[in-house]
């Protein structure tokens, strides 16, 4: 499935009838559907070409909103240790809808980050909140880790 993203080699192999993809961020093999196959090229294009550190990548991170379990499908820290960017991926044929947004901004009352990102691996949209007067613009790329890191 071509992405609006570089492409990058991945270990897959099939078990059981099932497609999988090894995540190096998790450390095991996980199923490959077409929203996985967007979060691994994403955060792969992080850490390759905004210089995210791998390190401080956590995949499917969990938080409780509303006595609610949920995952963000990936939450970048600060070398300080602070969350700093929440990535919300979708499929590619999920459209980027207000519903999307409003998921990734109910995430963030948990990790209070500055930086969201949304993708469904053909269109990107990074945001910065401004929570001291509660708002937001959309970034025209999305920042280098250097760049934002610096910031905390």
């Amino acid at each position: 499935m071509r992405l609006n993203l570089p492409s990058y080699a991945f270990r897959t192999t099939r078990k059981e009838g099932k497609e999988l993809i090894f995540d190096t961020f998790r450390h095991r093999w996980v199923r490959l559907n077409p929203e996985e196959w967007v979060r691994q090229h994403f955060v792969r294009y992080l850490v390759e070409e905004k210089h995210f550190p791998a390190s401080l990548i956590s995949i499917e991170r969990s938080l409780r909103f509303n006595q609610q379990d949920f995952r963000a499908d990936a939450v970048i820290f600060s070398t300080a240790g602070k969350p700093l960017l929440v990535v919300e991926c979708k499929a590619p044929e999920v459209a980027i809808s207000q519903k999307v947004f409003d998921q990734i901004v109910r995430y963030n009352f948990e990790f209070q980050v500055d930086y969201l990102i949304v993708t469904n691996g053909m269109s990107h949209y990074c945001c910065k909140i401004d929570r001291q007067n509660q708002t937001y613009d959309f970034l025209k790329e999305i920042p280098d880790y250097r760049e934002i890191n610096e910031i905390i």
